[in-house]
């Protein structure tokens, strides 16, 4: 199991970096979804890009690096910027470290779910101690502990959507703290344990949560699932699987990707250069990273 992590834990920015920094998606991750989003088979994608066969079977499968032409002809038939895929695939670009000590009301925890990391967070008002759960890191445990050692007052829990290893443990949680769950109507089916309807809550885009003096506004960014979410305040987005950095999770179905690509255009890249982007996988990033270097962009 993953030793589930603070932000505040991290007392050296060099470790903080080393341990945080590495990619979600590789290459071959990146390519995997931009083909299966497009419908395309294998066979049609080394038709279209002029790659053997065999090689695009070995991109996707991270057997080998690719080269540069080779990234060049797979993201024109991908329909990927080449320059921003070929920084990733053959350059190790990863975004500049998100210093915890610059989000003082964040608390990311790390959870594990049959050996595949993944974050959830605690957004916290100082003035009042109110807290809102983003996701639950499948780590109700550690969220507990978290609750019950600072004296917070949990207010919500703001599910981006409705997968296992982002919403496991509301079974755990609500008991000791009944509080509304929010959840993007159309995830609803997604979800393992169901809170009941009088603790559930399907918001409308732009609906607003307050965390004490906080605003937590909730913007509707389907594309990952049907109903996905993600939960803006001030200088900070709460993304989900929605987007990673340098690349965006898997489309659930893959119907959904034009839908998915859609919401990471106009609600992710329209923000302010400087907002902080905090992902259920990977590492944290900011608008004006993901805008310089996400070749889904």
């Amino acid at each position: 199991m993953v030793r589930p992590l603070l932000c505040r834990e991290f007392q050296n920015p060099e470790d903080w970096g080393k341990v945080l920094s590495m990619l979600e998606d590789e290459f071959a991750d990146i390519i995997k979804k931009a083909r299966a989003g497009l419908g395309l088979s294998l066979a049609g994608a080394a038709q279209s890009s002029g790659i053997a066969l065999s090689d695009i079977k070995e991109l996707e499968s991270g057997i080998r690096r690719p080269t540069r032409k080779e990234v060049a002809d797979i993201a024109q038939t991908l329909r990927l910027n080449a320059d921003k895929l070929t920084a990733i695939a053959c350059d190790g670009w990863t975004p500049a470290a998100q210093n915890p000590s610059l989000h003082q009301d964040v608390t990311m925890v790390l959870g594990d779910i049959g050996g595949y990391a993944v974050k959830g967070y605690l957004l916290r008002d100082p003035a009042t101690n109110e807290a809102a759960m983003i996701d639950t890191g499948y780590n109700p445990e550690r969220m507990l502990q978290i609750i019950e050692e600072d004296r917070l007052k949990l207010v919500a829990i703001c599910l981006t959507h409705g997968h296992q290893d982002h919403a496991g443990g509301l079974d755990a949680i609500l008991p000791r703290h009944p509080v509304t769950v929010y959840l993007g109507e159309g995830d609803w089916h997604l979800l393992g344990w169901k809170p009941s309807a009088a603790l559930r809550k399907f918001p409308a885009d732009g609906e607003a949560i307050k965390v004490g003096a906080m605003t937590v506004q909730i913007i509707a960014t389907p594309g990952h699932t049907p109903g996905g979410l993600c939960y803006r305040t001030e200088g900070s987005m709460f993304v989900g699987d929605t987007l990673f950095a340098g690349s965006i999770g898997r489309s659930n179905p893959s119907t959904l990707y034009a839908t998915h690509l859609e919401s990471v255009h106009r609600r992710l890249f329209t923000l302010p250069d400087e907002t902080a982007l905090f992902p259920g996988h990977g590492p944290a990033t900011t608008a004006g990273e993901e805008k310089a270097h996400n070749p889904f962009g």
